[in-house]
């Protein structure tokens, strides 16, 4: 008799099981296309940069001026000289405004051609050359 109340026990178990999966299936939305998730894929940092004049004179002043995309305002740029193989940073930083761009003037000592870049905020400009006669 035990054997049967066990055997009982768990086919009234097993039809409750069932059910309750049967009606949880059927409660649960069906959705006839999948669902879009939307990511906020923020654009990569990238800058440009752009010199008032292809040539000038020493310690003559310029301007330098670009554009920042995928930065927040207020982020600093830096100008960067080429001098040998290493780039060094010259102390001429501003901060990109609310509209992504940036402006900066700029004085050259090192005569010849002087290869510069902007960098910041995770992104290097493309190079460009200043003259110093």
């Amino acid at each position: 008799m035990n054997s049967t109340f066990r055997l009982v026990s768990a086919a009234a178990l097993t039809t409750a099981l069932v059910a309750g999966a049967t009606a949880t299936a059927v409660a649960a939305p069906v959705h006839s296309a999948p669902t879009a998730v939307t990511a906020s894929v923020a654009a990569k940092p990238a800058l440009t940069a752009k010199a008032s004049v292809a040539s000038v004179g020493a310690w003559q002043e310029f301007r330098v001026t670009g554009k920042a995309t995928g930065m927040a305002a207020g982020t600093k740029v830096t100008l960067q000289q080429k001098q040998g193989s290493k780039w060094v940073s010259l102390p001429a930083t501003v901060a990109v405004d609310k509209s992504h761009t940036y402006s900066m003037r700029v004085k050259l000592g090192i005569k010849g051609k002087n290869a510069l870049r902007i960098v910041g905020g995770g992104a290097v400009s493309p190079e460009f050359t200043v003259t110093v006669r």
